[in-house]
């Protein structure tokens, strides 16, 4: 994978923040039991993958969902994003599309959802 874009581990961390920064307060607040990593690389079976949401959408959770239910995680890949932007600007703004996809899962909304919504 050929980096276009050079970009410290601590700035993408940096990007990953302020896009989470841009979360509307209310729709944050609803956020329940997710925590948000960023990985170097993509899982080895998808490496062009940009980012992913691991856990059980709040749709789909039941009263007994959170006895001992470890967080759910959205994990954000470094590599692959910067190997598709040629800028520093392209990868804040790919940054912000990825976390907003990958919450939208977190709250129960497809893939097939988001393309209608312009979002992936």
């Amino acid at each position: 994978m050929v980096l276009v874009v050079e970009m410290t581990r601590e700035d993408f961390e940096d990007a990953v923040r302020d896009a989470l920064d841009e979360i509307p307060e209310e729709l944050a607040e609803q956020m329940d039991n997710v925590v948000v990593l960023v990985e170097d690389d993509a899982p080895d079976d998808d490496p062009e993958l940009l980012g992913l949401y691991e856990g059980v959408p709040l749709t789909e959770r039941d009263l007994m969902w959170a006895a001992g239910a470890l967080p759910d995680r959205i994990t954000i890949y470094r590599r692959p994003t910067l190997a598709i932007c040629e800028t520093r600007e392209e990868v804040v703004e790919e940054v912000v599309v990825t976390v907003v996809h990958e919450i939208a899962h977190h709250f129960g909304i497809d893939d097939d959802r988001l393309h209608e919504l312009g979002w992936a």
